[in-house]
Parts: C-alpha cells; structure tokens; sequence
C-alpha cells in the first residue's frame, strides 16, 4: 500500500459564467449530499508541555477543524474550517514582559500524523495570527488559522489524524511597534504524556465506492476516554516513514503450572500460538467474556480516582517454588503532576506523580486468601492458605521524562507497599496443623529501599519501567495501563503460630523467611471510575474494572 500522503493545494482554475450559472440552474435538483456533504467536526483540548525561555511549562492546545465523514479511493480529503489556539502560562507572559513587549504576534506549525492500515506519514498546518496585545498577568491565548494539505489515499481503510508536537514562533513588539531584543522566540510543545491516548483528531473511513457523505457511527469527538497511552487507533507519528506494528496486550499467556520459580527476567511479551493459524478467518468472534474476578468497587470515587486488578508470582527461595498471587482489587487515587526542583538536563523535561493506593477485599486492606503447596526440606508436601494484609498506604512514585527532540516519554514508577503475610490454615501431608489466629510475619515484607530517608520502616518495593513512544502504543509499565512490576523481598521471622501451647514459629521462620525472593507482578488497565462516563474499553457497567489480567513468571 501507498502512505497516505499530502497533496499540494490544485490551482484554482478560472470558471466560465456559462458553467456557473449552469450549475446554479441545476443545484435544485442535485442530491442535497451532492450539495453539501455531512462533516465530522471536531474541537479538542489537549495538555501540552512547551519549553520556554523560562523552562518547561504546561500549556493547553485546542483544535477545530472539520472533515468529510467519509471518502472514496483517490478523492481528496480536505480538512476545513482549520484553528489552532495554544493556551501559554502566565510563565509565558512574564517572559514577553521582560522584553518589554506590549503586543505579540504567532505562528504555528502543528504536525498531524496520518495513519492507515499499519502505513504512516506527517502532514503540517501552519497557521498565523494577527497581532494581539500582551496580559498583564494569566494566561496569553493565541489563535491561529491557515491552510492545511489535501490528503489523497489509493487504499482502502480507515485514515486516521492525531495532533503531535507544535511550533509557536512569537514576534513580540513593544508599545511603540518596535521589535524586542532578541525579535523572536521560539516555543516547543509535546503532547503531555497524560494527552497520547487522546490525541487522535479524526478517523475517515474510505471505501472502494464514491464518498456518500453519510454521518459515520463514529462519535464527534477527538480522542479517546482511555488515559492508558496504549491504544492502537491514537497514533501521534513522529517519522513518515512506515514503522511496524507493536504488539498492544503487554500480558502474556499464563504459565501452565503453580510451581517453579517465577521467572527473574521481564517477560517478552505475547506468545505466539503454537497451533496452526487459520488463513481462512478474518472475522473476529464475540468478545470473550470478563474473567471471574473479585468485586472491586470505589465506594466513594473522585475524579482521579482509578481501580485495576493485580496477579503474579512470588518466588519462595528456600522452597524452590512461586506461590501465585490471586487477582485482587487495588483501588487508587491519581496525584497531581509536580515539578522537581532539580533542573532536567537540557532538552528534557521531568514531573512527578504520587498516587496512593489500597488492597480491597470484603471491605479490608488485604488480598483474597490463596494457597500455595510446597516440598518443605526438599521432601514434606506442605499446603498453605495465606493473605497479604496492607499496614499503610500503598504509594506510587511516578517520574515522566519527556524528550524534546523525540517527543518520547520515559517513565519510572515505584511502588512501595508495606504488607505482612499472615498464615491462615497449613496442612503438612494433608494432616492440618493448627498455627492459630495469630500467625504471621514479625513485620511487612521489605526490599532494598532506594531513599530509606523520604520513605523509612519496612516495606516492599516493585518497580516498572515504561515507555511512550511518539505515536505508538505504550511500552513496559505505565499506570494508568498497566504492566509488570518487579522486585526482591525479604521474608522476615515469624510470630504468633500455634495454639495448645504448640509454637511453630520457628518451624515456619526455617522453612519460609529470609533475603531473595523475587517477585514478579502484573497490573491490569486501570478503571476511570470518576469520570461522568466511565470509558467502556476500561470499566464494566457497574464501574469496575473490565480488564483482569494473567499472571506472568
């Protein structure tokens, strides 16, 4: 297939009054779709992050536009009705004023990646404004407009547009009309990391037939609900160049049995079925249906609250085996982005996130029961039914860099949960040994702390790396999509098993406790619970979380 590709704008051709006044005579009885053709209007807000002489700073793009909703092979898609407002901070106007300019002039270049069947190309409207004067404080808002290419295709499929990065070129002047020293700045914008699931503007669909003009089932809007980063169908291409397809499911399949060790590598993603592929289907069936899992409910849900599913695997070193976490609810509470007060290096910039988080299982912080069987010493099967309790809050430490020159999100996420094991029921041989109510770890798991002074006491520490590529879907571990979390935990001694004057503490501290237990954790996409309409992708009807995830070794 051909990339979908710019046009240059065609001459306008000079009509001959015979020809117009034909068609005017005609008009009445042309098809009223032969007329006017139905538009997909569209008007988007977007979070951006631009570099300005005062460092990096959020700002807001919004796009109007309006496309055909749909069009034939080889028929010109021409965007219409084309505005770019960029919403720079009061940052921006304290620049402009130490330059002593009164009034300030724009132009934009917004590059728009086109996407079609896997194909891609860039595309960049440019616009200008007309001089407007500089605030004394707040935001300075500029409005541009201008022509955009034509877009042809001579395939079939859906074509689809999403904002990427903006150029803003000010020319501020002062109150006199004289340029400012220096004449010009140059602004930067990137998508915020929050905006890349959103950023998609329209989708065309184009068939072999002529366009009808017909309203598509699409809705009229730009973007999706999901704030994953992760979809497929909201690309923001930074190169015209084709590029392969990545896979999007970052789960793969579950292991086939309960014991061994949980693997102390990343997983490398889906695997392939190894049954023979059937070249005959295209059609995909029904969706499977949603997994049995665990109710997970936000009683109380605010407009950054999330909820997701976590599994995994949790190796027991001194028993040779993993015993597999059962999918429980964790319920979370988005923080706000922060900046550090470290400069980044040059051409980047950084924020943070903490978002808390909570266990839920029948109204506890904990997860459901699970049981795990081991060979203890190598030669006594041992089963055990245990739960991870939460003794404070889950918190989740986020650190996005945002490269300029890629557009390209990189992201560092620690989780630090401070949990104790407690032992419910053990049976050694099948024969039940009574360790009580009481039986648990002396205190939470604990792992290397990398800043014991910010986060002191024990506690367990996962980490997940991610990735956002400019326009392609997200890589290893980002929050609100999920991914693998890994780690190594400590197990300590235990305390407060038995009952008839028996003490098997240190009978389970031999077995169990101690130093390299990796773990291995797998978070599903997170539930948008807050939002007035919970995205369907994300959330079940009744607001839980629609996707539960498979544990990976």
């Amino acid at each position: 297939m051909s990339r979908p590709r710019p046009t240059p704008r065609p001459s306008r051709a000079r009509v001959r009054g015979a020809t117009i006044a034909a068609f005017v005579a005609l008009a009445p009885l042309l098809p009223a779709a032969a007329v006017a053709l139905e538009t997909l209007k569209v008007d988007t807000a977007l979070p951006y992050v631009c570099a300005l002489p005062s460092g990096q700073q959020p700002a807001t793009v919004r796009i109007t536009a309006a496309f055909p909703e749909r069009a034939a092979v080889g028929e010109e898609i021409r965007p219409t009705d084309v505005t770019t407002s960029v919403e720079l901070p009061a940052a921006a106007v304290a620049d402009l004023t130490a330059l002593k300019a009164a009034t300030v002039r724009a132009e934009t270049r917004l590059t728009v990646g086109v996407t079609q069947n896997e194909q891609r190309a860039e595309a960049t409207w440019s616009g200008t404004a007309q001089p407007v004067d500089v605030p004394a404080e707040g935001p300075l808002t500029l409005t541009t407009t201008g022509d955009v290419p034509i877009l042809t295709t001579d395939t079939a499929g859906d074509l689809t547009l999403a904002a990427g990065g903006i150029a803003v070129d000010l020319a501020p002047s002062t109150a006199d009309g004289a340029a400012t020293v220096p004449a010009s700045l140059a602004v930067t914008c990137v998508p915020h990391p929050d905006a890349q699931d959103r950023t998609r503007l329209a989708t065309v669909p184009v068939g072999t037939g002529p366009g009808t003009g017909e309203p598509s089932t699409a809705p009229p809007t730009t973007g999706l609900p999901s704030p994953s980063g992760s979809s497929p169908t909201s690309p923001s291409p930074s190169s015209g160049l084709p590029l392969p397809s990545l896979p999007v499911d970052p789960i793969s399949p579950p292991p086939p049995a309960l014991t061994g060790e949980a693997s102390g590598t990343p997983s490398a993603g889906p695997q392939a079925d190894a049954g023979p592929a059937d070249a005959t289907e295209e059609t995909p069936g029904p969706p499977a249906p949603r997994p049995d899992a665990p109710p997970c409910v936000t009683e109380k849900p605010t407009p950054v609250s999330l909820s997701a599913y976590i599994t995994g695997y949790t190796n027991v070193r001194k028993l040779n085996g993993a015993s597999l976490l059962p999918a429980t609810c964790m319920l979370i509470e988005q923080g706000d982005m922060q900046i550090p007060t470290t400069p980044p290096p040059e051409g980047e910039f950084h924020f943070t996130n903490l978002s808390l988080g909570n266990l839920s299982h029948q109204g506890r912080k904990q997860t459901p029961p699970f049981t795990s069987t081991f060979l203890t010493f190598d030669f006594q099967p041992v089963t055990a039914t245990m739960v991870l309790e939460q003794t404070g809050p889950v918190t989740i430490d986020t650190l996005v860099r945002v490269v300029f020159a890629s557009g390209d999100n990189f992201l560092e996420n620690t989780v630090r949960a401070p949990l104790v094991l407690r032992v419910l029921d053990v049976k050694v041989d099948g024969v039940p040994l009574d360790v009580g109510p009481s039986c648990r770890t002396a205190a939470p798991l604990s792992s290397p702390e990398p800043d014991p002074a910010k986060y002191p006491g024990d506690h367990l520490v996962l980490l997940g790396l991610g990735k956002i590529p400019f326009g392609l879907p997200a890589e290893g571990y980002v929050l609100t999509g999920g991914g693998p979390l890994t780690g190594e935990a400590t197990i300590p001694a235990f305390t407060g098993c038995g009952s008839g004057g028996e003490n098997f503490d240190r009978l389970l501290t031999a077995a169990i406790s101690g130093p390299g237990n990796h773990i291995k954790q797998v978070q599903g996409q997170t539930c948008s619970v807050g939002v007035e309409v919970p995205p369907p992708d994300q959330c079940t009807e009744d607001r839980q979380p629609l996707v539960v995830p498979e544990p990976e070794r």
